[in-house]
């Protein structure tokens, strides 16, 4: 490799590309060039650059292809009017998109600043971070969870508002937390809410406050946890389940960097930055009126996904073993092994409840363990799949004629959650069930019983 930054410009109209070119040189980069994907990969080695500029729309394959051939960082450029596909392709994994027509200037300090980013990336102190995942206590060596853990890096250094998205129980929380850790504000304390947790007539007050006298029962002035945030990192968890008030108040500290309390007509300018999370489709919250579509082009810029536990292969023994390393030395027990048939189940257990359910499932078997290992019966994967594909294939009207003794406690929630939604909410619900409304949540995600959105008028 050359001293001299080199720059590889895939473009196939030759004015912009020779434009590039001269305006590239002038600012001592060696620059190649090529019109199409194939060409590109035809004529070079693509890990030979520092960064690669391609167009999005070229003839026979979109520039994106070129993410999936190198590590080289891929700057993409698209016309004004293709904004969308080109922060879909940000998903895809290019470092940066431009929009066409660009200013001299401003092309030249993107590229000088991605150069400068990957250099440090590539440093030795970076490689040896590489082999530690940055989330802590999430574990995993598949494509995906690499691939996961790369982003993450990656947007944590930036102030942009990150989407995570993966089923219940996958480790949401945990990747907003490494976010905030490897951010600037990581000095500050990192503030989380779970929307679904708060009642829907108290979420406005909670996340942005209230004046005195704002509505019965404000008998004190409030703070809201977004000002709370100011400085820091505020994880919105389940935002799907903001109604669409609060979603209103979301999109303006978003849109104008300010927050205004219940009940007052001052502004306040916060400096948030903001990670939300959600394990449903946003997009068809958006379609079904649900969720609103410009707070959803506002959140979607980052997505990071997370993939489910049955996806990440060899992933779910090696986390299993450290999860029962770490449950043995909480509970203070003997350091337990799995026997190979427990080994096999855990392999073949589809998870529903993802990482969650394999923690609760191990530590459980911990707890009844007489021995130090482990079988498949203590794990009781065979009993819940089973029960499961013995629920599916029941009538409920059968089901609902058993006696309520001899119902397990999973079945006796679902049945008394169906039969009494329609006339107690949320709180009322999870009162007369002993529990708390984040437990309600998660149950009624773990069994598939949504919550019934109230009309609106």
């Amino acid at each position: 490799m050359s001293s001299i930054n080199q720059v590889l410009v895939v473009e196939d109209e030759e004015v912009i590309r020779n434009a590039l070119k001269r305006l590239l040189e002038r600012h001592d980069y060696e620059v190649f060039e090529a019109g199409t994907v194939k060409e590109s990969l035809e004529m070079y080695d693509m890990d030979n650059f520092d960064v690669i500029i391609s167009d999005l729309r070229l003839p026979g394959a979109p520039g994106t292809d070129l993410i999936k051939a190198t590590k080289t960082p891929v700057l993409i450029m698209t016309s004004y009017s293709s904004i969308r596909s080109a922060i879909d392709s940000m998903k895809m994994g290019a470092v940066d998109y431009i929009a066409k027509p660009f200013e001299h200037n401003e092309i030249i300090e993107t590229v000088a600043k991605i150069i400068r980013e990957y250099n440090r990336e590539e440093t030795p102190a970076s490689n040896e971070e590489d082999h530690e995942p940055p989330v802590h206590e999430m574990i995993g060596s598949c494509p995906q969870m690499m691939e996961l853990f790369r982003r993450i890096r990656k947007v944590a250094q930036t102030n942009s508002t990150v989407l995570i998205n993966g089923e219940s129980g996958t480790g949401k929380e945990l990747v907003a937390r490494a976010i905030h850790n490897l951010s600037t504000r990581q000095n500050q304390e990192m503030i989380s809410v779970n929307c679904a947790a708060i009642p829907e007539n108290l979420i406005e007050s909670e996340l942005f406050g209230h004046e005195k006298g704002a509505f019965t029962g404000a008998t004190a002035t409030r703070t809201g946890l977004v000002e709370a945030a100011n400085g820091s990192t505020l994880f919105l968890d389940e935002i799907g389940e903001l109604p669409l008030e609060a979603q209103a108040r979301l999109l303006r500290v978003l849109q104008e960097s300010e927050i205004r309390k219940v009940g007052s007509v001052q502004s306040k300018k916060v400096d948030v930055r903001l990670v939300v999370a959600t394990h449903r489709d946003l997009k068809q919250l958006v379609v079904d009126g649900n969720f609103r579509e410009d707070l959803y082009y506002r959140i979607n810029v980052m997505t990071l996904i997370i993939p489910p536990l049955k996806d990440r292969g060899n992933d779910i023994l090696e986390l299993a073993d450290a999860i029962l390393q770490r449950t043995c030395t909480r509970l203070k027990t003997p350091m337990m092994q799995f026997t190979d048939d427990a080994g096999r189940a855990i392999a073949n257990y589809t998870w529903p409840g993802n990482v969650r359910e394999l923690e609760n499932a191990i530590e459980r078997a911990v707890v009844l363990a007489e021995g130090n290992a482990i079988g498949e019966e203590l794990l009781a994967i065979d009993n819940e799949a089973g029960k499961a594909a013995l629920k599916s294939t029941q009538p409920s009207q059968q089901e609902i004629s058993e006696p309520i003794e001899e119902l397990s406690l999973e079945d006796y929630f679902q049945r008394f959650v169906l039969e009494h939604q329609d006339t107690l909410n949320e709180t009322q619900l999870a009162k007369k069930l002993g529990i708390s409304r984040k437990c309600l949540w998660e149950r009624r995600q773990r069994f598939g019983i949504p919550r019934k959105k109230k009309q609106s008028i």
